[in-house]
């Protein structure tokens, strides 16, 4: 329950807080923290989720994007307050490390470590797919029916290389992506709109009914409450909000950059919020325009937007969204890797991982080691196994750490009143409690055995943590140290 103090981390946080091994640099400004941010929200969720949404609540999928943009700006303004208090690397591990002590620590980087990395991975494999369906490729070494997945594996180890070479030319590549994404999703919503028929959008909220579900495969609270989920209808929004929700997660990676980011008192939020707000512009324009070229009981559940655009007679645009797809997805691969490799350079430099995972190259000012070695574990990750079913697991770990974020602020407000907060939570602690309350509500949605894979991978870090890091942590009991707080004396 070692609790790291507030001083400790805002000297690390400085040019000289930490020793030039371990000590990264301040480069980005607030557009690069927004390119980051986009680059790893605006992904599959925005092509995939609009149609698996509109199953559920018909039309007024628009709304559930909506209220879904609301909600999580409640957490990014958590974050902000919090990485602008605090600037240093580690997004919520660091944030619980302050708070909740050493142990809540740990668990919170690990599953950081497995929300950005399995992420990673998974989003690979659908990069891969992505490019085979585009270029013809074939699919024994490139679908996701593959055994070896070469294009998976390669994407990955290419990233990584561009994340090592440092944080600017990730940042410039980054923004590219961006750049062409977003052009591409405004062309989509300007030529939907041409096809947009009100029929379409008739009934805006259809009446509900109520599906049948598989016990492990139901969401936790309905197996604990004994109902069963509820399609369209004001139920049917709710539920479809918490399904879209998972298409804004990745925006917390921004967090992970303070300790590289100029101003951060200021820029940090600017970065957070921008994140969303841009996100959830593009995500209910779009979602608006494919409810209203095609019904929504039509609507395709793989490739909404691509299968609407052909419906209506607009093939040539399945093309561009297909090239749209493959720049999101190359650009949530680099962010995850930037951000995964940013959590564990703070535990190495914490002690709770080996040092060498902290080191800075002396000329690129980056992780490399933990950099090099977390593309080579995504890319085999990608390349061998079938990751779909263990992509709830990145929702799930993102949604602990927003909760985590967010009772921390209310702590710090106690414990540290004292502490200067250039950007402030308005109205807290009343959105703070609103975010945690929503995102443990969120996390309730995800199914019982998603739950069950989280508990396996929390034995297995407590376990490592036990046998490693609580021997090693900077704030371990040694002589000369107070055993109290764990520093030096």
């Amino acid at each position: 329950m070692r609790i790291k103090p507030i001083e400790d981390l805002l000297g690390e946080g400085t040019e000289s807080g930490a020793d030039g091994g371990h000590k990264l640099r301040r480069r980005l400004g607030a557009l690069d923290l927004v390119g980051f941010g986009v680059g790893i929200v605006v992904g599959t969720g925005l092509f995939t989720l609009t149609g698996i949404a509109a199953q559920v609540a018909g039309p007024a999928v628009v709304i559930s994007f909506a209220i879904a943009g609301v909600v999580t700006i409640l957490a990014a303004l958590c974050y902000a307050e919090l990485a602008s208090s605090v600037p240093v690397a580690g997004s919520a591990y660091t944030y619980a490390y302050a708070t909740a002590g050493e142990t809540i620590a740990w668990i919170i980087g690990w599953v950081l470590v497995l929300e950005f990395a399995l992420g990673a991975a998974v989003v690979s494999r659908g990069w891969s797919g992505y490019l085979t369906e585009l270029l013809n490729l074939p699919g024994s070494w490139f679908g996701d029916e593959s055994k070896h997945n070469i294009g998976a594996a390669a994407i990955a180890l290419l990233m990584g290389v561009i994340a090592m070479i440092g944080i600017r030319p990730s940042a410039r590549v980054t923004k590219t992506l961006v750049v062409i994404k977003v052009a591409i999703c405004l062309l989509v919503i300007v030529v939907g709109a041409l096809y947009v028929r009100v029929a379409n959008l008739t009934p805006f909220v259809p009446s509900p009914r109520a599906p049948e579900g598989q016990e492990m495969g139901k969401p936790l609270f309905q197996l604990i409450l004994g109902v069963q989920p509820v399609s369209f209808g004001v139920v049917g929004i709710l539920t479809a909000t918490a399904l879209v929700f998972f298409a804004y997660l990745g925006f917390e990676s921004v967090a992970s950059l303070a300790e590289e980011t100029r101003n951060p008192s200021r820029t940090l939020s600017l970065g957070l919020v921008g994140t969303i707000v841009i996100a959830m512009v593009l995500y209910v324009g779009v979602s608006f325009v494919t409810v209203g070229m095609v019904n929504y009981s039509k609507v395709d559940s793989d490739a909404p937007i691509a299968a609407a655009f052909s419906a209506v007679g607009a093939s040539w645009m399945a093309v561009t969204v297909s090239i749209a797809v493959i720049a999101a997805l190359t650009g949530v691969i680099l962010a995850s890797l930037v951000a995964v490799s940013r959590v564990v350079f703070t535990m190495a430099r914490d002690g709770l991982l080996p040092a060498r995972m902290g080191a800075v190259h002396p000329r690129w000012r980056t992780p490399y080691i933990a950099t090099g070695l977390i593309a080579v574990g995504v890319a085999v990750l990608a390349g061998i196994l079938p990751l779909a079913e263990l992509a709830d697991l990145v929702n799930l770990g993102a949604l602990l750490a927003f909760l985590i974020t967010a009772v921390a602020v209310v702590v710090l407000r106690r414990t540290s009143p004292d502490l200067r907060r250039p950007f402030r939570v308005p109205l807290s602690p009343v959105i703070p409690v609103a975010s945690a309350l929503t995102s443990f509500a969120l996390m309730t949605t995800l199914t019982v055995d998603t739950w069950l894979r989280l508990l396996g991978w929390l034995i297995v870090g407590v376990a490592i943590y036990l046998a490693y890091g609580r021997r090693h942590s900077r704030l371990a009991p040694a002589p000369g140290r107070d055993r109290e707080t764990g520093r030096e004396s």
